[in-house]
């Protein structure tokens, strides 16, 4: 071989693996969501994606089971473990049940955080919150509320009964339905955030309740699919649906009067915090523990309390007066 391609050769060669060592030394991030195919982890995702380019040595990986089940998110988790990813941020189907395989993941040196729905704490280093758990529950009764001045039943039609956030927020909306005179909560249902069962229950809850005057989803699934379930019957002005959904699912529900409002923080800002948090913990940047201030870029910073949480934002509430704004972004 010739000097010239002996010179060559080499250089590919160190091109090559100057290359490998950088790809090396990505941080790579899971971000573990309920389950695929939901947009509200869709747009989470983009904003994780938004937090990595402007980190520029972030590696997104964003997965999730093909259903809401625990198990399912088990062996997502397992895999990658496996793959030995620096972060997982995962969205948890139940709060306990993926306990001892995050545990295995962070005794691999892996950094676990949850958002959005959590984790306990033996299983993750911190938790962020969309908002606070408290606002939203007052929220979404008041979004039932303003529209009921004579007070009238009202239903909650939920994601799994497992699921920790949703859960949280139903009993502190329970905690306030004191200060709304007349309000009454006649059932709490769960429709698993699948289309298909959410619409199913959103049917019983009006067979069964004829006087029922609102129902609240707490989840974007279950909101989407409570409004079909209204249009379908032809209880619109009589059944008001509200909680919490997107802005780009929701815009027809509102134009139609199924929903005259509804509320969200903007999930593309949940993902985005989320990263940057996972990001600054692995890098050494701050650490969970109680009254700390970890870093979200462009979100500021999370506060941590005394059980390593922290709240994100404050929700918004969308209406006919300016759901024509977001409708494209999310």
């Amino acid at each position: 071989m010739s000097i010239l391609k002996k010179a060559l050769a080499t250089a590919a060669v160190a091109t090559a693996l100057m290359a490998q060592t950088a790809a090396a030394e990505n941080v790579k991030i899971a971000l573990v969501v309920k389950a695929l195919g939901i947009g509200f982890f869709e747009a989470a995702a983009k904003g994780a994606e938004e937090a990595a380019a402007e980190l520029g040595d972030v590696e997104i990986i964003y997965t999730g089971p093909t259903d809401t089940t625990a198990e399912g998110q088990i062996e997502v988790i397992n895999s990658l473990i496996a793959q030995g990813v620096n972060a997982i941020a995962v969205s948890a189907n139940d709060k306990d049940a993926l306990v001892p395989t995050l545990q295995k993941a962070m005794d691999r040196g892996i950094t676990v955080i949850s958002w959005d729905s959590g984790v306990a704490k033996e299983g993750r280093a911190m938790h962020l919150n969309p908002s606070s758990n408290a606002l939203i529950g007052n929220t979404i009764i008041k979004l039932a509320a303003d529209h009921l001045p004579e007070g009238g039943d009202v239903a909650i039609l939920s994601a799994s009964a497992t699921a920790t956030n949703q859960n949280i927020w139903i009993e502190e909306a329970k905690k306030v339905l004191p200060n709304y005179a007349g309000i009454n909560l006649v059932a709490t249902v769960y429709g698993d955030d699948l289309a298909d069962k959410s619409y199913r229950e959103a049917q019983g809850l009006m067979a069964t309740y004829p006087d029922l005057k609102a129902i609240i989803a707490p989840t974007t699934v279950g909101i989407l699919a409570a409004s079909q379930a209204i249009t379908d019957a032809g209880k619109i002005g009589e059944i008001n649906v509200t909680g919490l959904g997107l802005p780009s699912e929701m815009a027809g529900a509102v134009a139609s009067g199924a929903t005259k409002s509804f509320a969200i923080w903007n999930p593309i800002d949940l993902g985005y915090a989320a990263t940057m948090i996972s990001y600054n913990l692995v890098k050494g940047n701050a650490k969970a523990e109680a009254g700390a201030s970890i870093g979200m870029g462009r979100m500021g910073n999370a506060t941590l309390d005394d059980g390593n949480e922290a709240a994100m934002s404050d929700p918004f509430t969308y209406d006919s007066s300016n759901i024509d704004q977001f409708k494209s972004i999310f």
